[in-house]
């Protein structure tokens, strides 16, 4: 790259604010419990207003980014879509179905219990499920990412999310013996993904033609993208404020959900980004492959194991600390990416294969 390229100041100390969140949710829960307990019952039909008002806050600016008329310009390059769409949804929510089970319902289980062995893997299921949105942004800016491609592959994922989040959920949640209301899962879907993304599409349809896309990034998208991040912060403490006794009694469940997550982000990123070296796709096209491959749409997974199993669930837990470990480890597949570019070498060579 020819200049260094850095995350802004919310985004490069992410996981520092998610630690701060953790303290200061757990110290909030134990000063002001009638206030947490408030905020609790604060329902309707399984959804908690104050969390799904955050929620909002945090997906409605990631959906103003998404320019659905690129999708109609992919199939001059789609093998790099293909590989993506592979990696998401036929690959990274069985694998980590399949490393939740190995390491909650087996190695961990003398430590956790089976109650927290279900609640842990549904989380991480719900996690791995939903792939990224915004945040791949940030990640294909860091390793020179192609942005349009980047934002075909973001706009069609979020497309399939449509149909395909709840029921591979449903599926797998199924096989894995835990109970999940169809209704509560699809209500989810409708609130954190359906009307934002509408009310996205329409906002972007009103304002762009009328006052040009610059002002739309200079006056509606730059002012939002600190309150994306703001909000998150404030949805943790919340979380932690509920899941303080929970911590405090078992702090070492933290690392022990960690570890299948990571694994997978590894595993994953690694998949695609091979896959992509050897059907010759591009490294500008390859590393966003590989990140978006790794990373998870944590707000939503957030907000749908609330909706399902509750604010003090052991599954919103699970996916608060995808949150925490997800900076970190999305940093180092963005250095190895950035390192190994030499392997994409064939991109200099006359060749009539597409990407």
């Amino acid at each position: 790259m020819s200049t260094e390229k850095r995350l802004d100041f919310f985004e490069r100390y992410l996981s520092l604010w998610v630690a701060l969140c953790i303290v200061i949710g757990i110290g909030f829960g134990k000063v002001f419990p009638g206030v947490v307990d408030s905020l609790s019952k604060m329902e309707i039909s399984h959804v908690n207003l104050p969390i799904a008002i955050l929620i909002w806050l945090m997906i409605y600016p990631m959906m103003l980014k998404i320019d659905f008329s690129a999708i109609l310009k992919v199939g001059d390059r789609p093998k790099g879509l293909f590989i993506t769409l592979f990696v998401n949804w036929l690959v990274k929510p069985f694998s980590m179905a399949l490393l939740g089970w190995f390491f909650f319902k087996y190695v961990f289980i003398g430590l956790i219990g089976e109650q927290m062995a279900n609640e842990y893997l549904a989380g991480t299921i719900i996690l791995a499920a939903a792939p990224c949105t915004a945040m791949v942004f940030v990640w294909s800016y860091l390793t020179d990412g192609d942005p349009a491609y980047t934002l075909v592959q973001v706009a069609i994922n979020d497309l399939l999310m449509l149909v395909l989040f709840a029921p591979i959920v449903m599926f797998l949640l199924g096989v894995s013996d835990i109970i999940v209301p169809k209704d509560v899962l699809f209500m989810s879907v409708l609130l954190y993904i359906v009307i934002p993304l509408v009310a996205g599409y329409i906002t972007r349809r009103v304002l762009i033609p009328s006052r040009g896309e610059e002002w739309f990034n200079d006056k509606i998208l730059t002012p939002l993208k600190p309150v994306t991040i703001i909000a998150l912060l404030v949805t943790l403490v919340i979380i932690f404020a509920f899941q303080g006794e929970v911590i405090t009694n078992n702090w070492f469940s933290i690392i022990l959900i960690a570890i299948p997550i990571i694994i997978q982000v590894y595993f994953n990123s690694s998949l695609a980004y091979g896959l992509a070296r050897y059907f010759k796709v591009p490294h500008n096209i390859a590393s966003p492959a590989a990140l978006i491959g790794a990373s998870n749409f944590f707000e939503l997974a957030v907000a749908v194991t609330i909706s399902l199993f509750g604010l003090t669930s052991g599954a919103t837990l699970a996916t608060v600390v995808g949150v925490l470990v997800e900076v970190p480890v999305m940093l180092s597949v963005c250095s190895f990416c950035n390192r190994t570019q030499h392997w994409f070498d064939f991109e200099s060579k006359p060749t009539k294969e597409k990407a």
